[in-house]
């Protein structure tokens, strides 16, 4: 890095305030800890997030609404949401010389991630977590949040940008995914189901993450629960069934994101009724009957979603997502419109995993 990591810290105000200890009548004495806790420091990307101020002012936003709600249900906001530290002129970041933008969060001990799902009962708990975490911010006014990445799960406009990408075809790749742009073209009147419906009121503008993997989740290292959702760089406005798709995208689904083998790739339902119990659990009354019926399309559509982003890059030359072989978004791609055609296979099913969970939180 350019800039002297130790010259950014000494911007933040890391350090608790020095506490008087003792009785002591002669010297004056105070606990003053040194190394404990630790902290987070992240220099934020600004080639992806063009606008590091609006990031920072949606995550202060957030995280002090969920301290707030947190604190007055008897819960610990220092583990269950992130603390963003402050520097020492009050702002959430330091913007260095160089013109980097640099945040520190406290660490929260006693934690981990995991990269893949491996028991039902850990995407219950996943599930739950998200939902919770959206039911915290449901009375949250969305329209406060910045667009940090605007039109991000616009369907429609990644539609439209993957016809464009088969119209200009750059490098003369279309011709070898025929089968994929066929798929895709198929199923454009689904693209504007859930933001038209936004758009239109039908869907309810909540606090969305927008990156619902399960790997943005701190795990309590003992009960291995999920304890805090965490990388909120792309908190935006948006519908819930956003969040709740893309974790079924990616933890309904046991093989890799870029698995070669499509005979591996599939949706798994006893994950995805595990994920949509702890979710609607932790959601309760707050959801909607329209998002309720509309979570069947949302698992698909984030898949389908995410698929053909893949597709218009590898058409383009591979510009956004980062590569290690010449064919890896192809890969990607294939994946993605494996487990929606799974997925579709399997909508009669998921409907009933839909209808039993809302049967069991009494709905």
């Amino acid at each position: 890095m350019a800039c002297d990591l130790r010259e950014v810290v000494s911007h933040f105000d890391f350090c608790a305030l020095p506490i008087p200890y003792g009785d002591g009548h002669i010297n004056d004495t105070y606990d003053w800890q040194l190394v404990a806790p630790r902290f987070i420091l992240q220099r934020i990307n600004k080639n992806v997030f063009k606008k590091p101020e609006e990031v920072m002012e949606n995550i202060v936003g957030v995280t002090t609404h969920l301290r707030k709600k947190l604190s007055d249900a008897g819960r610990d906001p220092d583990r269950e949401t992130l603390t963003v530290i402050p520097t020492t002129d009050g702002k959430a970041f330091y913007l260095s010389p160089e013109g980097d933008y640099y945040r520190m969060y406290r660490f929260i001990e006693g934690t981990r991630t995991d990269q893949r799902v491996e028991k039902p009962e850990q995407f219950r708990s996943a599930g739950y977590a998200f939902g919770d975490f959206q039911n915290l911010l449901a009375d949250y006014d969305a329209k406060k949040l910045h667009d940090v990445i605007p039109s991000f799960h616009d369907t429609r406009k990644r539609f439209a940008a993957l016809k464009e990408a088969i119209a200009a075809d750059p490098l003369g790749r279309a011709a070898e995914c025929k089968e994929e742009i066929d798929f895709a073209l198929a199923r454009e009147h689904e693209v504007g189901m859930i933001m038209d419906r936004l758009e239109d009121g039908r869907l309810p503008w909540r606090v969305t993450h927008n990156d619902t993997k399960y790997n943005n989740i701190l795990l309590d290292a003992e009960t291995e629960k999920a304890l805090c959702v965490i990388d909120l760089d792309t908190v935006m406005p948006g519908s819930l069934l956003f969040d709740y798709g893309d974790s079924l995208r990616f933890g309904s689904n046991p093989a890799a994101e870029d698995e070669k083998d499509l005979s591996l790739v599939y949706c798994d339902l006893v994950l995805f009724e595990a994920f949509t119990l702890g979710f609607m659990e932790a959601m309760g009354n707050t959801l909607t009957e329209e998002e309720i019926r509309l979570m069947p399309l949302s698992a698909r559509m984030m898949t389908y979603e995410c698929g053909i982003r893949f597709l218009t890059d590898y058409l383009m030359g591979d510009t956004y997502f980062k590569i290690h072989r010449p064919e890896h978004n192809l890969d990607r791609t294939r994946t993605q419109l494996k487990l929606v055609a799974d997925m579709e296979e399997k909508e009669e099913e998921i409907i009933r995993i839909i209808d039993r969970c809302k049967a069991a939180i009494g709905r």
